[in-house]
């Protein structure tokens, strides 16, 4: 054979293997949801960025949790709602599982002085990093006061506070680019 014809049967040869191995057996279902593609019609798209509401109308409405928790040497015992919970609500995380480009989404949290801490939308969804991540209103069983409210974000499981946001201002969907 010669060198140029061998080159073209090895290059055919390798881009039918690879081609038969991307396409699942027919009738072979273990095999066709390991090719699915990720962002298959089942997976939704939302607006980027979004806006998550923090109406205290819209907040009453949602399910809460307590919480306790170490910040600055304190121990506060808070209640609030679940990010992933403020997140489904407001639209932005589904009841399906997370998956495709939408793994590339995160959650913009600004307080009202500009200080800003980002979470990954995989991060705090219960089935991928289950992360727990509150929006609280309350801690030590009263209101928060100016200095750290009226809502607060707290990270509990982090071993520092760092992520923690007073005075959240606005909690934004993001799509990375």
């Amino acid at each position: 054979m010669k060198p140029s014809f061998r080159s073209s049967l090895l290059a055919l040869a390798l881009a039918t293997t690879q081609a038969a191995l991307a396409q699942p057996a027919q009738g072979d279902a273990s095999t066709a949801s390991l090719h699915q593609h990720a962002s298959s019609p089942g997976n939704v798209t939302h607006a980027s960025p979004l806006v998550v509401s923090l109406d205290t109308a819209f907040l009453a409405r949602l399910p809460r949790e307590s919480v306790t928790a170490m910040a600055h040497g304190k121990t506060l015992r808070c209640a609030g709602i679940p990010l992933a919970v403020l997140l489904r609500g407001a639209g932005a995380l589904d009841a399906e599982a997370l998956r495709g480009p939408r793994l590339a989404n995160y959650v913009l949290v600004t307080a009202r002085d500009g200080y800003r801490a980002l979470f990954s939308l995989a991060e705090v969804e219960p089935t991928l990093g289950n992360h727990r991540v509150l929006l609280v209103d309350r801690c030590d069983g009263k209101a928060l006061d100016q200095e750290d409210g009226p809502l607060r974000l707290i990270a509990p499981g982090e071993s520092q506070d760092a992520r923690w946001v007073r005075q959240v201002h606005s909690i934004t969907v993001v799509s990375a680019p």
